[in-house]
């Protein structure tokens, strides 16, 4: 039976705590309620599997600090979804939003401070911020125009991008100016939702906000295609010729007088031109042929010396 991390839990619990409080105070309709509670059940079961996976037993102290903010983001998208159906209060809306930004500069000093930095932890505060965004531009969208989306989604692209093509998802190497960026989305997208500033100013602070996240993942997709791996072509196999055995020296026969049996040059061994007596024509004789079987074999024409 997998082992139960109380953690998700309690942030699963404190996020039904919220939704009451917003719905007892500035209501919440159905949608709000739903988009609430999904957020929550999601977050929970996504916590548990990376504290099982990562074999954690709990939540660290900067994990919890970046648990209250998920929760937090949880109200803020039951009101931006409950924003659809009548109007939300946007001071709270953008307060709930700050004390979320402002907590994001607290879990890092936090886990720094503690020795409690972890790759968990750092995934976690990654996503709590990237969904923030989305959810500010969804709400940002209707008044500044649906290109505000590209904002929110980005991250999500890059991601299902990684799907398609694996060199995406390579390790990126830490660098504060992609901190600065994430930053800096969830602060331009607050003045942005906050109405303070003219609707030109707003419309500039936002395509600020979209060049900057252009320019921070373009450097880095930029820096995962030059480090991609590479199939490196294998020069081709160079086809293997069949070399044959050199033939043997071809058996020269001895032959003595006619109809003698001729006899095979034994191989390996230099021949030997040998005189023969009575006039006959001196043949060429391998030095180490059985010299008795070729005497017994010529009819006695080979000298009875050479069987000795």
């Amino acid at each position: 039976m997998p082992t139960v991390r109380s953690g998700p839990v309690i942030g699963l619990t404190a996020q039904l705590v919220v939704l009451a409080a917003l719905a007892a105070t500035v209501g919440l309709t159905g949608a709000g309620w739903l988009a609430g509670l999904g957020y929550a059940a999601v977050t929970c079961l996504a916590l548990s599997r990376g504290l099982r996976r990562s074999g954690a037993s709990g939540l660290g102290p900067a994990d919890r600090v970046t648990l209250t903010r998920a929760v937090l983001v949880g109200a803020v998208t039951a009101l931006v979804v409950d924003s659809f159906d009548r109007p939300t209060p946007v001071g709270l809306l953008v307060t709930v939003t700050a004390v979320a930004l402002l907590l994001d500069a607290v879990d890092g000093q936090v886990a720094r401070r503690t020795g409690t930095v972890s790759a968990l932890g750092a995934r976690f505060d990654m996503e709590v911020d990237a969904f923030l965004i989305l959810v500010l531009s969804v709400y940002v969208a209707p008044a500044a125009g649906s290109w505000v989306l590209a904002i929110g989604l980005m991250r999500y692209v890059f991601v299902a991008a990684s799907a398609v093509l694996p060199w995406l998802g390579g390790s990126l190497p830490p660098r504060l100016w992609r901190k600065v960026v994430a930053a800096a989305q969830g602060v331009l997208l607050a003045v942005a939702a906050a109405e303070v500033l003219p609707r030109s100013w707003t419309t500039l602070v936002l395509v600020a906000a979209l060049a900057l996240l252009i320019e921070s993942f373009g450097r880095d997709v930029a820096w995962l295609w030059r480090r991609r791996p590479t199939s490196r072509r294998q020069p081709a196999a160079r086809p293997r010729v069949a070399v044959a055995p050199a033939p043997a020296p071809a058996a020269r026969l001895v032959t003595g007088r006619a109809g003698a049996t001729p006899l095979a040059r034994a191989p390996g061994h230099t021949p030997v031109a040998l005189p023969l007596t009575d006039g006959q024509t001196p043949v060429i004789v391998p030095p180490l042929l059985p010299v008795p079987a070729m005497a017994t074999l010529s009819g006695a024409t080979v000298p009875a010396h050479w069987t000795r």
